[in-house]
C-alpha cells in the first residue's frame, strides 16, 4: 500500500494533510500529529524526518506499536490498541543505529492558560516574558522547555535549533487564535538550549528566521540566536535599598549621576572588555570613592551593532550577551545596591533596526512597526518606528521597562528619544508625514503608550525612576498623567546643556555678548523637574571632548572646565557627568578603546577628579542644593546681569543653611566684588575651583570672608570677595555649620 493510500486508509489523515506536512505548510499540525481517537482506538503519527524507524513504548520500554512510514520524508503512524491514549514514549532509530527517547511534543496538551491568553489577546499583560518566550518546565511530569510567541498573521510558526536541526518540520507550534500566539512543548529540552522561530507567512513565503522577541537570555553576538534561560531565581540581598530608593531618588533628595559604557570605561588585559563582575570590581568602588549616587548604563539590552552603543537594539527583555549572563547583570545590580549605589538603564523604546533575524516583518507583515513609511521609518537612523497605537506592542514596550525594574532591580529607566515619539512630523519634510486624526503633529498614540508606561511603572515598580530624553518644549513632561502631563520622573534639561556649553565653548572675551545664555536656562528651570546633562552625545562625532570644548591655552581650559563643573553642580537640576569628563579626557570618546586612565598621572587631571569629588560630597551634604531643585523657592539670583565682567551670583535655599554660588567666568581675577548676603559674621569657602588641590592658582579668599553691614542686592549685608579668574566659589555662613 502507498502513502497515499495508508492515507486514505486513515480517516483522520488524507493526502492533502500529507502534503502540507512534509513541505512545512500545515497550519495546524496537532490536530493532525499526536494522538487522535479513532474508530474506537487511538491513532498516532509522528513526523520525524531522517529517522529510520519509529516505535511507541512504555514507560518500562515495552514496544506498544511499532510506526509505519507512511511518506518518505519521514511521517510515520499506527494505531495504539487503546481506547485511551497510554502512557507512551517515542522510540526514534536514525541512521548508523543511534536511537533517542523522548515524549511526543504532539501529545501535551496547551500550557499557556486562559487568563494569560486573554490578557495576551488584550494586551494588557505586564509579565510578557512569563508568558511568551521560552521556559523550562515540567508538564506532565515531563521536564523540558515551552515556547510560545505572538505572530498572528502567520499561517504556521517552528521552533528551530540545535535539537531538530533547525528543521522547521519538526516543531511546528499550536496556534491559539484569539490571541495571535504560538506555543509548543518539547520535552527534554534544558536551559542554554539555541533557538529562532520560523515563520511561514500568510502568502506562503518563509521569513529569515527570526530571535525571540522576548527572549531573556541570547547568544554572544554577532551571532543571533535566542537561547533558552536558566530557570533558577537570582538570590536577591537588596530588600532594604529597594525599600528606600523611593526616597532617594525623590525630586528633593541629591542625585548624581555617572553615564557609563560598560564596554568602553575600561578594558581587561589590555585590550577585552569587562565582564560584569570585572567591572564591579572597579567601577563600583570608583563611582562611590567619587560620591555619585548613581550610574547610567548606555543601554544594555542585547543589540547586534555594538557601534550603535546599544541604541538599535532587538533584545529588550535580555542583557547583552557582551558582559555575562543575565544572571551576572543581576549580580551587577545587587552589588552595586550594596554600595549604596543606583542603576538606571537608557531604554530605547522609540525605534528598532531592520535586521532580517529581528522584529522587522516578524510575521511576513509590518507587525511592530508600521506599515506606512511616513510613519513606521526613521530617516535618521535608518531604524522602525513601533507602532505604538497597537495595544499589543504598547503592552511589548511596558513589559519590557518592567522586566528591568522589576526581574533586574533597576532603579530607574533613562528613555531615549522621546521627542522622536511625540511628533508625527520629527525630522520630516512637508509631504513625509501622516497627520494625526485631528490634523496635528502630535503622535496621539505614542502621548497615550507613554502615559501608560509611567503610570503602570508607578503603580508595579513603586520607588522607580522614568527619566526623559526630551529636547522640545513640550508640556507637563514630569507633571503628572492625571493633571494632563506626561508622568515622567524627570527630564534631561537639554536646552540648558545646549546654551551653556555654547558659552564655556567662546571666548571669554566674547561671553559678555552671551551672557544670556548662562541665565536663559533659569527662566524655565522650575517648569519641569531637570537632569542636567553632560551626556555622551557631547563628547562624540566630532565634537571633541568636554575639556577639548573650552577655549585658551591648557591651563584656561582647566579652568575654564572646572568653573563650568562649579556652576552645574551649583545650578538647580540633578547632575548627570558622562564618563571621561571626570578626568578632563583630552580625546573624543572611542566606544571600542578605553578611558585614558594615564591622565591621572598628571596633577591638572587629577584635581578636575578631585574637584568631581568634592562637588559631589557638599551637593550631597548640603540640602540648600538639592531639595528645591524644582521650585522657585529654592533658587534666588543675587547677580545676573553683570555682562562686563561675566559674573554671575544666585543663592540656593531650603533645608538648611543657604549657598552662594559664585562665578567669574573671565580669566581676570575680580577684588573687592560685593556681593549681598542674608546675615553677618563670617562665611566660609565651601569650594573654590581655583584651588590649588584642583590645579588652580589657589587665588580667593583664605576659606572664609566676614559680611559686613553694607547693604547691597537688597540685603543688609555683604561680602567683599576676590573672584579668582575662571572660577567658580561656594559659600555659606558658618555660624550655620
Amino acid at each position: 500500500m502507498g502513502a497515499v493510500d495508508r492515507a486514505l486508509a486513515d480517516p483522520g489523515l488524507d493526502a492533502a494533510s500529507i502534503r502540507l506536512l512534509v513541505e512545512g505548510r500545515h497550519g495546524d499540525p496537532f490536530s493532525v500529529l499526536g494522538p487522535h481517537a479513532l474508530k474506537g482506538d487511538i491513532a498516532l503519527r509522528t513526523f520525524q524526518p531522517g529517522a529510520e524507524s519509529v516505535a511507541a513504548i512504555d514507560p518500562s520500554g515495552d514496544i506498544i506499536a511499532r510506526l509505519d512510514r507512511i511518506h518518505p520524508s519521514g511521517l510515520f503512524a499506527g494505531r495504539l490498541n487503546s481506547t485511551r491514549t497510554p502512557d507512551y514514549r517515542l522510540r526514534i532509530t536514525w541512521p548508523g543505529g543511534a536511537v533517542q527517547e523522548t515524549e511526543d511534543p504532539y501529545a501535551f496538551p496547551p500550557l499557556l492558560g486562559g487568563l494569560d491568553l486573554h490578557l495576551l489577546g488584550e494586551g494588557t499583560h505586564l509579565n510578557l516574558a512569563d508568558a511568551l518566550g521560552s521556559h523550562v518546565m515540567e508538564a506532565d511530569g515531563v521536564s523540558g522547555v515551552r515556547f510560545a510567541v505572538w505572530a498572528p498573521n502567520a499561517r504556521r510558526v517552528s521552533v528551530v535549533g540545535d535539537f531538530n536541526n533547525w528543521d522547521g518540520r519538526r516543531h511546528a507550534m499550536r496556534l491559539h487564535p484569539g490571541a495571535g500566539v504560538w506555543e509548543i512543548f518539547v520535552p527534554r529540552l534544558p536551559a542554554g538550549a539555541r533557538y529562532k522561530y520560523e515563520i511561514l507567512s500568510n502568502d506562503g513565503r518563509i521569513q529569515p528566521l527570526k530571535a525571540d522577541p522576548v527572549a531573556r537570555a541570547t547568544e554572544l553576538p554577532p551571532a543571533t540566536a535566542s537561547i533558552v534561560p536558566d530557570p533558577a531565581p537570582f538570590p536577591w540581598s537588596d530588600d532594604l535599598w529597594m525599600a528606600e530608593r523611593g526616597v532617594r531618588q525623590s525630586a528633593d533628595a541629591a542625585l548624581s549621576i555617572y553615564e557609563v559604557h560598560a564596554g568602553s570605561w575600561t578594558h581587561m588585559d589590555g585590550w577585552r572588555d569587562p565582564n560584569w563582575d570585572e567591572l564591579a570590581d572597579r567601577l563600583i568602588p570608583y563611582v562611590t570613592g567619587l560620591g555619585f549616587t548613581h550610574i547610567e548604563l548606555l543601554p544594555i539590552m542585547e543589540h547586534p551593532f555594538g557601534g550603535s552603543w546599544g541604541y538599535q537594539p532587538l533584545g529588550l527583555f535580555a542583557p547583552t550577551a557582551r558582559y555575562g549572563s543575565p544572571k551576572d547583570f543581576a549580580r551587577f545590580v545587587d552589588r552595586c545596591h550594596a554600595a549604596q549605589l543606583g542603576v538606571i538603564l537608557d531604554w530605547v523604546p522609540a525605534h528598532f533596526p531592520n535586521d532580517t533575524h529581528g522584529l522587522a516583518q516578524f510575521d511576513g507583515t509590518a507587525l511592530y512597526e508600521h506599515a506606512d513609511p511616513r510613519e513606521g521609518f526613521h530617516h535618521d537612523w535608518n531604524t522602525l518606528i513601533y507602532n505604538f497605537g497597537r495595544l499589543e506592542v504598547s503592552q511589548f514596550l511596558v513589559a519590557s521597562a518592567l522586566e528591568w525594574l522589576r526581574r533586574y532591580h533597576v532603579d530607574g529607566l533613562r528613555v531615549d528619544a522621546v521627542a522622536s515619539m511625540l511628533y508625527r512630523d520629527y525630522s520630516r519634510k512637508a509631504g513625509e508625514w501622516v497627520p494625526n486624526i485631528h490634523g496635528g503633529r502630535e503622535n496621539l498614540e505614542a502621548v497615550a503608550f507613554v502615559r501608560r508606561l509611567t503610570q503602570t511603572v508607578a503603580h508595579e515598580a513603586p520607588g522607580a525612576m522614568v527619566i526623559a530624553e526630551e529636547s522640545t518644549a513640550w508640556p507637563g513632561v514630569t507633571a503628572p498623567v492625571a493633571d494632563g502631563g506626561l508622568g515622567f520622573s524627570f527630564k534631561w534639561n537639554m536646552g540648558w546643556m545646549h546654551d551653556t556649553l555654547d558659552y564655556v565653548g567662546k571666548d571669554p572675551i566674547h561671553r559678555r555678548h552671551h551672557h544670556d545664555e548662562m541665565t536663559f536656562g533659569l527662566v524655565y528651570a522650575f517648569s519641569e523637574k531637570y537632569v542636567l546633562p553632560i551626556s555622551h552625545d557631547e563628547v562624540v562625532h566630532g565634537k571633541g571632548s568636554l575639556y577639548g570644548r573650552m577655549p585658551g591655552d591648557p591651563w584656561q581650559k582647566m579652568a575654564n572646565l572646572r568653573a563650568y563643573l562649579g556652576f552645574m553642580w551649583g545650578h538647580p537640576g540633578k547632575k548627570l557627568l558622562f564618563q571621561g569628563c571626570e578626568i578632563a579626557q583630552v580625546t573624543e570618546w572611542d566606544h571600542d578603546g578605553e578611558l585614558p586612565w594615564a591622565l591621572l598621572e598628571d596633577p591638572s587631571h587629577r584635581g578636575i577628579q578631585s574637584l568631581v569629588r568634592d562637588l559631589n560630597a557638599i551637593y550631597r551634604r548640603e540640602p540648600a542644593l538639592h531639595m528645591r531643585d524644582a521650585s522657585p523657592e529654592g533658587f534666588r539670583w543675587i547677580i545676573g546681569d553683570d555682562r562686563a565682567n561675566s559674573v554671575f551670583a544666585f543663592f540656593r535655599l531650603g533645608g538648611g543653611p543657604p549657598v552662594l554660588v559664585i562665578c567669574n567666568m573671565t580669566p581676570v581675577p575680580r577684588h573687592d566684588y560685593r556681593a549681598g548676603v542674608p546675615e553677618g559674621g563670617f562665611w566660609e569657602e565651601l569650594v573654590n575651583t581655583d584651588a590649588a588641590t584642583y590645579g588652580g592658582a589657589g587665588l580667593g579668599n583664605g576659606g572664609r570672608v566676614e559680611a559686613r553691614a553694607e547693604p547691597s542686592h537688597g540685603m543688609e549685608h555683604s561680602l567683599s570677595l576676590t573672584l579668582p579668574p575662571l572660577a567658580t566659589l561656594f559659600l555659606r555662613p558658618r555660624s550655620s555649620a
